[in-house]
C-alpha cells in the first residue's frame, strides 16, 4: 500500500515593508507651503479681519496672541501626553548616547546657530536685509535652535530603526532641561544680537507654552492610565488627538502667514536667505552628533535618533516664543516659520544618510554605551 505524504509548505516570509510616515508628516513641507499661500492671501484680501485677530492678546502689550496660544496648546498638550517620564529611570543604563545628545543640544546648537545668524544676517546678507531685520532674523533662528524637537523625533527614530525607549528618554530629559535653560539661553543670545529682551516675556512664554502644556499633559496621562490602562491610553485615546493637533498646526501657520503677509510679499528673497543658516545648522549638528556617537561606540539604534534630535527643532514652541517676544508680524516670527518650511525634507535626507551608513556601527564593540 502506498502512502502519500502531505507536506505543509512553510509560511511565506513577508518582506520587510518600507517604513513610512503618515500622509501629513510626509508632505508637511507641502502643507506649510499651502498655508503660506492661503495665509498671505487672507492677510492681503482681508486686512481688517487680520488686524482685529492680531490685536487679541492676553493683556495689553503681552504680545501673546489669544487664538495662536489656544491653537499651540492644542498642538503641544497631545505631545506632552505621549511622554512617559517614568522612562527617566533608565537614563543611567546608557549614559553615553544621552550625554552626546545633551552636549550638542545645549552647548553647541544654540551658540552655533547664533554664530551662523551673526555671520549671515549681520554680515554677508546685511546689505540685502538691513540692520533691523538682521537682528530680528538672528533672534528668530536662535529661538528656533534653543528648542530641541519633541514630537517629530519619534517619527525620525522610527524611520531609522531607533530604540524607541531610549528615544523617549532623550525627549523627556530635553523637555525637563528646557524648563530651566530655554529662557536664559534665549535671553543671553538675543540680547547679544542687539534686540531688547523683556525677560519677563520669555518667562511668561516658558510658563504658557511649556509649563502649562507639560503639567496638563502629565496629569491627563497619569489619571487616564490609572483609570483605563496604558494600552487604552496609547492606542485608543491618544490617536483621537492627532487630527486636532494637525488642524491646530495648519491653522496656526495660516494665522502667522496672514500676519506676515506684507513682510513676505515685500521681501520674498528673505525666506531663501533665512533658510541658509538653518540648513547649515541641521547638517552640521546631525553630523557632529552622529560622528561623536561613532567615536564613543554607541549603537546605531541610539546614534541615529540622537543625531536627528540634535538637528531638529521644537518649532511650535519657537514660533510661539518669537510671537510673544516681538509680535506675529515680526521678522523673528518669520524666521521660525521658515524653520518649519525646510525641516521635513532636510530631516528626511538626514534619515536617509543614517540608514545608508548603518554598516559603520555593525561591530561587536558597539554594544555597550
Amino acid at each position: 500500500m502506498s502512502t502519500t505524504e502531505t507536506h505543509t509548505p512553510p509560511a511565506p516570509v513577508e518582506p520587510k515593508g518600507e517604513k513610512r510616515m503618515s500622509l501629513f508628516e510626509r508632505y508637511l513641507t507641502l502643507w506649510v507651503a499651502l498655508c503660506m499661500v492661503f495665509g498671505v492671501a487672507v492677510g492681503r484680501l482681508f486686512s481688517g479681519f487680520t488686524h482685529a485677530v492680531r490685536g487679541l492678546e492676553f493683556g495689553e502689550g503681552s504680545q501673546i496672541n489669544v487664538p495662536i496660544a489656544v491653537l499651540i496648546w492644542l498642538m503641544i498638550v497631545p505631545m506632552m501626553m505621549k511622554i512617559d517620564f517614568a522612562a527617566l529611570r533608565g537614563v543611567s543604563r546608557k549614559p553615553k548616547g544621552l550625554g552626546v545628545t545633551l552636549f550638542v543640544n545645549w552647548l553647541v546648537k544654540p551658540f552655533g546657530m547664533f554664530a551662523l545668524g551673526w555671520l549671515f544676517f549681520q554680515g554677508l546678507f546685511l546689505p540685502l536685509i538691513g540692520e533691523e531685520l538682521a537682528r530680528q532674523y538672528t533672534a528668530g533662528v536662535v529661538i528656533l535652535a534653543a528648542a530641541p524637537c519633541t514630537a517629530m523625533v519619534f517619527v525620525w527614530s522610527y524611520l531609522t530603526d531607533g530604540d524607541p525607549a531610549y528615544t523617549l528618554v532623550q525627549v523627556a530629559v530635553n523637555d525637563l532641561i528646557m524648563l530651566v535653560l530655554f529662557a536664559p539661553i534665549v535671553g543671553l543670545l538675543v540680547g547679544v544680537a542687539g534686540l531688547a529682551v523683556p525677560f519677563n516675556v520669555i518667562l511668561l512664554s516658558v510658563g504658557v507654552f511649556i509649563v502649562v502644556p507639560l503639567v496638563v499633559g502629565v496629569l491627563l496621562r497619569v489619571s487616564l492610565v490609572r483609570a483605563r490602562g496604558k494600552e487604552w491610553f496609547e492606542k485608543s485615546f491618544l490617536p483621537r488627538f492627532q487630527p486636532v493637533a494637525v488642524a491646530a498646526l495648519l491653522a496656526t501657520l495660516v494665522f502667522i502667514f496672514a500676519f506676515q503677509a506684507d513682510n513676505i510679499l515685500g521681501n520674498p528673497l528673505h525666506v531663501a536667505l533665512i533658510a541658509v543658516p538653518i540648513l547649515i545648522q541641521v547638517y552640521f549638528n546631525s553630523g557632529l552628533t552622529y560622528g561623536l556617537m561613532w567615536l564613543l561606540r554607541v549603537p546605531h539604534s541610539i546614534a541615529a535618533p540622537g543625531a536627528l534630535i540634535g538637528a531638529s527643532n521644537f518649532f511650535e514652541l519657537a514660533v510661539a516664543t518669537a510671537i510673544a517676544l516681538y509680535g506675529p508680524e515680526s521678522g523673528a516670527a518669520l524666521a521660525t516659520v521658515v524653520g518649519v518650511l525646510v525641516e521635513v525634507p532636510v530631516m528626511l535626507s538626514v534619515c536617509a544618510a543614517c540608514n545608508r551608513t548603518k554598516g559603520w556601527f555593525d561591530r561587536p564593540d558597539f554594544a555597550a554605551v
